[in-house]
């Protein structure tokens, strides 16, 4: 399906996968640096077999529209990379606050939803828990989040944190911050696992079966309840 942007500058692609069983609630899951790709897609496909609808937006598609990189070349890395620092976070969060209000009405839809995202995903799940009325958020190893943490106050609804202890986009520094910023707030949990970054990749370069089966399992409990 396609959104229109709120500032008028377009629509965008936004790929779906439906549960086999309605009403169900919806979970926008936001990309990592290589787009809507083939691991993003089996993500999606995981999330419909619990039962809820998948909703994926092409973030990129003011610089690239429908980018699909691997993590298994040099060259596919410095695309994403590029993208990345071309990438407007802020507009970003209106196209994120769009697919959420989309989510929410699609057909079948119980008009619950909520935020999962990955990399530089998990950081904008992260930012939608602070700045949207996403129902449950959901971030997978966000990058520097401790530059967010001073937003926390904002945070109404769950928002989970799945933090790799050997990732090297977030300091050991940072994620000592985020953990003390944490402490006494019921809302926000953060999950910690001796793992590298993207550990719940499908068939990336960093999979960690054991960390990704129990964060996804948290995950999923966690979607259960909320939507």
């Amino acid at each position: 399906m396609q959104i229109k942007a709120t500032d008028g500058s377009g629509e965008f692609d936004v790929y779906v996968v439906e549960p086999s069983q309605k009403p169900a609630g919806a979970v926008v899951l936001i990309q990592e640096i290589f787009g809507v790709n083939d691991a993003l897609r089996e993500q999606a496909r995981w999330v419909a077999d619990l039962g809820f609808f998948a909703v994926c937006p092409d973030l990129f598609w003011r610089i690239e529209p429908g980018v699909q990189i691997t993590d298994k070349t040099d060259a596919e890395w410095k695309h994403a990379f590029a993208l990345m620092n071309a990438f407007d976070h802020d507009k970003g969060m209106e196209d994120l606050k769009a697919t959420l209000a989309s989510a929410r009405t699609l057909k079948g839809s119980n008009g619950r939803a909520g935020t999962m995202g990955f990399c530089l995903g998990g950081r904008l799940a992260f930012r939608m828990g602070i700045e949207s009325d996403a129902d449950i958020n959901i971030s997978y190893y966000g990058v520097a989040l401790d530059g967010l943490i001073g937003g926390l106050d904002r945070v109404s609804k769950p928002l989970i944190c799945h933090v790799a202890d050997r990732d090297q986009y977030f300091s050991p520094e940072g994620r000592a911050k985020l953990d003390q910023a944490a402490l006494g707030r019921d809302k926000v949990t953060i999950h910690h696992y001796n793992a590298d970054h993207a550990f719940a990749r499908p068939n990336g370069v960093h999979w960690q079966a054991l960390a990704a089966t129990i964060a996804n399992g948290r995950s999923a409990e966690a979607l259960a309840k909320y939507l």
